[in-house]
């Protein structure tokens, strides 16, 4: 797949910290619960760290203390890429950034939770930038 954003493995490098290389460039995951977003209710946009697309909104995120934030819905449909990912001896679904194609997480279905679209974007803060809403 293409992007809007391409750039070669050695400016990622340059670009991004070594953990942020890790999970956004080779799908890596954070720790549990440590991530700056975890828990956070600071109401504005996440985008995502790696070129800067707006991909959630406070408005979507909920508490489902897995460790990592969540999110309902992303900002708009085309802004991820969801992808079939058969790693770890498991098969669930990839999120991606659709601008850079930088990893974000995961999104899973069908678990209980109480929102409109019964989603879980389960997604690591290293992936993320919030843009707090000005008050």
């Amino acid at each position: 797949m293409s992007y809007d954003v391409e750039k070669p493995d050695e400016q990622w490098r340059a670009e991004l910290t070594p953990a942020e290389y890790t999970v956004l460039r080779k799908a890596g995951t954070e720790p549990a619960f440590t991530g700056e977003y975890t828990d956070t209710k600071t109401r504005g946009v996440y985008s995502c760290r790696a070129c800067g697309a707006e991909l959630f909104t406070s408005e979507t995120k909920f508490a489902s203390h897995c460790g990592w934030p969540s999110f309902y819905d992303p900002k708009s449909a085309d802004t991820v890429e969801l992808i079939e990912d058969r790693s770890h001896g498991m098969v669930r679904t990839e999120v991606r950034c659709a601008r850079c194609g930088s990893h974000l997480g995961h999104v899973f279905e069908g678990e209980g939770y109480p929102t409109p679209t019964d989603q879980r974007y389960c997604i690591n803060s290293i992936s993320l930038r919030l843009v707090a809403d000005e008050e």
